[in-house]
């Protein structure tokens, strides 16, 4: 950590600001120093970047970095707070600045206009103290974790999925690390995005702002931090749930005898297709298409339908006619599509409906899903 010595003292303004901190003993002139003097990266300003940036920048830790590639989305809104209507189709980082400087001028604002990746990370987080993790995917979280590990870094880490969170800090001294957790990703596909399964958009402002914590009790040297602790927060029963975590004496990262001494190849390790390989890979040659589909439609060739998303799903959107049927309530209803001819099969974005055709001898998947379907067909049904 940086120590408040390499500081100036705080302007008669910040005094002001931060008067609240300072009457405090836990943190007091000192600790508000080691504050200015301190510099965290966050990794993605969205759910959870956006209260953690946020909050830091109010804290007032001098140098707050942010790593974002994406745009704002009306889809964001619901609880990327950092990021208002008027933002929608700005950069992230734009927007973000933005809120964060309006918050407090007095903080240096870094942006990463980047795809955080084996080749950059390591020069991105040599420069801080403490790293944010805010991610939405395995690949990027292992990265982060090994990244931390091998800097000596800090790693305030969050996730979020429904109603759910989880927080602890990875990779600090004598404390476990994200592969003490979980030493191999799950399958792909196996755990459904936020995208897919949703989330409340409350949640990650809780979660986030435990990260902040974390990080400013880390910063000043004051508290217990979730070092060895992981931190479960159940939003629909409003309950908190901690376990403890111990140092795998065998973990590849930071165990006793390491094998992971650089970054790797992260999307290999967790099974997922680079995005620039599955955009070049050709869709199955038996998938149909919307415009065939929309074609047969206004033929009269209407084939079966099947909907193979959830039902506040189908209430949002659907194609006409279309049957739904839940693709985890697909192999016990396969009764009630005896008998049926060639069906297209279709979800969000044709993900789930690839796994439902496996299940259908008949069937072909729609390729893109209805939001395929909206773009092309029906522009007037909403997208989620």
């Amino acid at each position: 950590m940086t120590t408040a010595g390499t500081t100036p003292a705080l302007t008669n303004e910040e005094v002001a600001r931060y008067s609240r901190h300072l009457i405090m003993p836990e943190v007091g002139m000192d600790g508000q120093l080691k504050l200015k003097a301190a510099s965290v990266l966050c990794i993605g300003a969205g759910g959870l970047g956006s209260p953690v940036a946020m909050y830091l920048a109010a804290a007032g830790v001098g140098r707050i970095g942010i790593v974002d590639f994406d745009v704002v989305d009306y889809s964001n809104l619901q609880r990327q707070i950092i990021h208002g209507t008027p933002d929608v189709g700005r950069p992230k980082l734009e927007s973000a600045r933005d809120s964060l400087a309006a918050i407090n001028p007095e903080v240096r604002i870094e942006t990463y206009n980047l795809a955080l990746s084996s080749g950059n990370a390591l020069d991105l987080f040599r420069e801080y103290d403490i790293i944010v993790d805010g991610t939405d995917n395995f690949p990027t979280r292992y990265l982060v974790n090994d990244a931390c590990v091998l800097l000596g870094k800090p790693n305030c880490y969050g996730s979020i999925f429904r109603f759910e969170g989880q927080a602890s800090v990875f990779g600090a001294p004598g404390g476990p690390c994200y592969r003490c957790l979980y030493p191999e990703p799950p399958p792909p596909g196996l755990v459904p995005s936020c995208a897919e399964g949703g989330v409340l958009g409350i949640l990650p402002g809780v979660v986030g702002t435990i990260q902040a914590t974390e990080a400013v009790k880390l910063i000043m040297g004051a508290g217990e931090p979730l070092i060895g602790r992981f931190l479960i927060y159940d939003a629909l029963r409003m309950r908190f749930r901690e376990l403890k975590l111990r140092k795998d004496p065998d973990c590849p990262v930071c165990g006793e005898h390491r094998t992971v001494t650089e970054l790797i190849d992260y999307d290999q390790f967790c099974g997922v297709a680079p995005a620039a390989s599955a955009a070049a890979e050709p869709a199955p040659s038996d998938d149909a298409t919307v415009e065939q589909l929309k074609a047969r439609l206004d033929q009269r060739d209407e084939p079966f339908i099947l909907d193979v998303r959830e039902p506040q799903e189908y209430q949002i959107c659907n194609i006409p006619g279309s049957k739904l049927i839940p693709l985890g309530e697909l192999p016990s209803r396969l009764q009630e599509l005896e008998g049926r001819g060639e069906m297209i099969v279709h979800c969000k974005s044709g993900v789930r409906s690839a796994k439902a055709v496996k299940l259908l001898p008949r069937a072909r998947n729609l390729r893109g899903g209805i939001l395929r379907w909206i773009d092309v067909v029906d522009p007037t049904l909403p997208k989620y």
